[in-house]
Order: C-alpha cells, then sequence, then structure tokens
C-alpha cells in the first residue's frame, strides 16, 4: 500500500513551458463516478490509464486533501482500451509536462477535449508538511476544491463550468 501525498495548484502563464524535459500524453476514465464516491457507498475512485505506452489501474481512497492511500498497478494497453470503453462520465484526454524546480518534480497537465483551457500542477511529497519552493507560474491552491479532482472532472468537465466556478478564489470551499 502507497499513500500519496500531493499538493494541487493552478496555473499562472506559461513559464513552465520552456522548463518541461519530458511530455506525455494520457487517457483515462472512471469506472466509478463522483456521485457514489460522494454518497459513501465507495469509498475509492477507480481510474484506469493509458499514458503513452504504458496502461495502469489506479485506486484511491476518497478522502480529500493532500494525503490518501493509492495503489497502482500496471496492466496491459490492450486491458486498459477495454476498460476505457467501460467507464463512467467521459474519458480525460490531457498532456502531462514534466518539470524539475528546486529539488522537486512538478507535473503539469494541460487539459484537452471537455476540459480544454484547464492547467494544473502538481507536486508529490515525502510527508504533509514537506517545504517547496514554488515556480514563478504556480497559481492559486486547488488541492482542497474537489472539482480540480479528475474523478469530478470526468462527471463534470471544464467546459461545463460557470464563469464564476472559473475566476472562484477560495478554493477551501466545499463545491
Amino acid at each position: 500500500m502507497g499513500i500519496e501525498i500531493e499538493r494541487k495548484f493552478l496555473v499562472a502563464g506559461d513559464g513552465w513551458r520552456d522548463a518541461a524535459h519530458k511530455v506525455v500524453p494520457m487517457a483515462q476514465g472512471y469506472l466509478n463516478d463522483l456521485a457514489i464516491v460522494d454518497s459513501g457507498a465507495m469509498q475509492t475512485s477507480v481510474r484506469v490509464r493509458i499514458e503513452g505506452d504504458a496502461a495502469f489501474l489506479n485506486i484511491k481512497s476518497r478522502e480529500a486533501g493532500p494525503s490518501r492511500q493509492e495503489f497502482d498497478y500496471a496492466i496491459p494497453v490492450a486491458d486498459a482500451r477495454a476498460l476505457l470503453a467501460l467507464c463512467v462520465g467521459g474519458t480525460i484526454d490531457k498532456r502531462r509536462h514534466y518539470v524539475q524546480h528546486a529539488g522537486h518534480l512538478w507535473e503539469v497537465d494541460e487539459f484537452l477535449g471537455d476540459n480544454a483551457a484547464l492547467v494544473v500542477a502538481e507536486i508529490e511529497l515525502g510527508s504533509v508538511d514537506e517545504p517547496f519552493a514554488t515556480p514563478a507560474w504556480i497559481g492559486a491552491e486547488a488541492t482542497h476544491a474537489q472539482r480540480y479532482y479528475n474523478l469530478a472532472l470526468a462527471s463534470r468537465p471544464y467546459s461545463q463550468w460557470r464563469e464564476e466556478e472559473r475566476l472562484a478564489l477560495d478554493l477551501k470551499e466545499a463545491d
């Protein structure tokens, strides 16, 4: 069992583009939806992801915030394609850009399709209180804003958000 400790931020500007040392296309979907997780009927999200030439089945516990249980298993790409066809909600298509900054790896997700125009950056940490330097292109923190979780974006993509949701500054409020 692994514990994922991750912080999520909105991205302000394109300064990360020149700093990216690798880009990987990703397609992912969920075998359950946000409503069943929010209701408490299911305690995990179950994701299928194809990233480049590899594929994974991923299970995350439902805790909101920076720390949760995570289980990640490599699966054949053919199996992932078949599972993506069974997913609920929409498929998340994105390009993940990997950026090193001050000793940490930042993963910048540039969303495509129904989530186009949304760009978020994530950093994985060794502990909840681990210090890290934020690059100049990092904007507001979105770790506690459920609407920015990929599971939520599969159910209700960015293209369906109201303008107030896109401009909201208080990201700690429950959606």
